[in-house]
């Protein structure tokens, strides 16, 4: 694993994970007022369109982090939309 991927791996982490919390929150609370619905769906469609992308190119760490991103986000989205 070459430098670069290290790199990518770490900023795909970080990115990744810091929509556990909220998934977490939303989950137990099922709590969405404050939450944009307009923002989450772009979102979605964005970490989508990234997904899309590491697949095309074969990129691991693109791959792995945009399908944890999107079902972690998918969630909060899907509470949201429930919950509304």
């Amino acid at each position: 694993m070459n430098y670069i991927m290290i790199v990518g791996s770490i900023a795909a982490a970080c990115t990744t994970l810091s929509f556990l919390p909220q998934a977490i929150k939303v989950i137990k609370t099922k709590h969405t007022k404050d939450l944009s619905l307009e923002m989450y769906s772009v979102f979605v469609f964005g970490v989508l369109m990234w997904l899309i992308y590491g697949i095309l190119l074969g990129e691991l760490p693109i791959i792995i982090a945009n399908v944890v991103t999107l079902v972690l986000a998918s969630v909060i989205l899907g509470f949201k939309i429930k919950y509304k």
